[in-house]
């Protein structure tokens, strides 16, 4: 504990970790420096802050009327067939403003922060015409700018095939159409998209559309990070190691060999404990990743059919569901995660030169911030972002998180 109390002392101007370690040694280092704040962390944890590998925040139309459709036996693909699912959500995300998409995703990214995420992935793909699809970019690129949340942005141009298209044409468009667009704007320093996105799944992208998006997006240096192998097995993990994709997500339907593969080619799982929950799959196989060598991550695939801003309510899901340990579900909500981002040099861990991205819990146990399923209110105190503090709790500081 009492190292612990210096920890954040040691930020630099620049929002990095000038050092870690006991408190004397780091007592005499600094004993000349000066600091604007000091948090006494007596009795408390302070963990790295949470990265979230997979969310889908811009969008309009709430869903919550599908809910209850699902839960009297309706399948994923049976609400799709039926013009619900994501075709609701694109019909009301291409009708709402840049600015109504911008509040709505704003409050989301704060909702998330104060769960203790600092680090979020976010995906476009309400749009599917390359007009909505920009508009939802743009509000991610504002949020870049202005939130105090760190976020990587995805192109999920190729979310599902649009009404009127068949799949063949809707690739050839993102491929002769957005892809261009996006480079174009990446080049005037209007958008910068980090990674691209495909559902590689049967009825929306075959495997060669698939092959096809991702192949062009790479080419216009995107990180590849895509659905896959979610309701049916569609050798996405095989496909996605021979890219050399950075991850894939979901996997409930992984194949042996595409796990190998993934381990081989160090290309990561990105697990979501909220979308098997919520759509009663078979929940993916975890432990046996694990044991082959793959980098195991998780994302709360936030989205409209699975409402979930908490990193330690998935972490909890991972561990109860998928039979992770606790030290591999912190693991993979912050330094493998990151490295799902490309950002595991610079974030995930508590290390010298690092950002300073921190969650502070009112605990001397961090093993609370699992372990209280939908606890984070009472027991996140702070989550400081480059050094800053960017949430506090007073409710912390006034009653006990047990």
């Amino acid at each position: 504990p009492a190292f612990r109390e210096l920890l954040l002392q040691e930020l630099s101007q620049d929002g990095c970790i000038k050092a870690v370690g006991q408190a004397d040694v780091i007592r005499n280092q600094f004993s000349g420096a000066t600091f604007e704040r000091i948090i006494d962390c007596s009795g408390k944890c302070v963990l790295p802050g949470l990265v979230d590998a997979h969310t889908h925040p811009v969008w309009a139309g709430d869903r919550v009327h599908e809910f209850a459709m699902k839960l009297a036996g309706a399948s994923y693909m049976e609400i799709h067939q039926a013009g619900g699912g994501i075709h609701f959500t694109v019909e009301h995300t291409q009708n709402a403003t840049e600015e109504e998409l911008f509040n709505t995703f704003k409050h989301r990214l704060e909702r998330m922060r104060n769960a203790g995420s600092t680090l979020v992935e976010c995906k476009s793909g309400y749009g599917l015409n390359l007009e909505t699809e920009l508009k939802m970019l743009r509000v991610i690129e504002r949020a870049k700018q202005s939130m105090d949340i760190g976020i990587s942005s995805t192109y999920c141009g190729a979310h599902s095939v649009p009404k009127g298209k068949t799949a063949t044409e809707a690739t050839d468009d993102i491929i002769n159409n957005h892809l261009p667009k996006l480079k174009e704007l990446k080049l005037s320093g209007e958008i910068h998209v980090n990674n691209i996105d495909v559902f590689c799944e049967k009825g929306v992208f075959d495997l060669e559309s698939t092959r096809r998006i991702l192949q062009a997006g790479k080419n216009i240096g995107l990180q590849l990070n895509f659905h896959g192998d979610e309701l049916h097995p569609m050798k996405s993990a095989e496909l996605g190691a021979e890219l050399g994709a950075r991850a894939v997500s979901h996997l409930e339907e992984v194949s042996d060999e595409g796990i190998t593969a993934m381990a081989r080619a160090k290309c990561a799982a990105v697990l979501l404990p909220t979308t098997a929950y919520m759509l009663r799959l078979k929940q993916p196989q975890a432990r046996k990743m694990l044991d082959e060598g793959v980098i195991v991550a998780l994302g709360s695939d936030f989205n409209p059919n699975a409402y979930c801003f908490s990193m330690p309510m998935v972490m909890h899901l991972a561990c109860v569901n998928m039979k992770m340990s606790m030290n591999e579900a912190l693991a993979a909500a912050t330094i493998n995660a990151a490295y799902v981002l490309g950002k595991s040099d610079t974030h995930g861990s508590i290390e010298t030169g690092k950002q300073g991205d921190l969650v502070i819990i009112n605990s001397s146990r961090w093993e609370h911030l699992i372990y209280q399923f939908g606890g984070h209110e009472a027991l996140i105190n702070y989550v400081i972002v480059k050094g800053q503090v960017v949430y506090e709790n007073e409710r912390c500081e006034t009653m006990s998180s047990y």
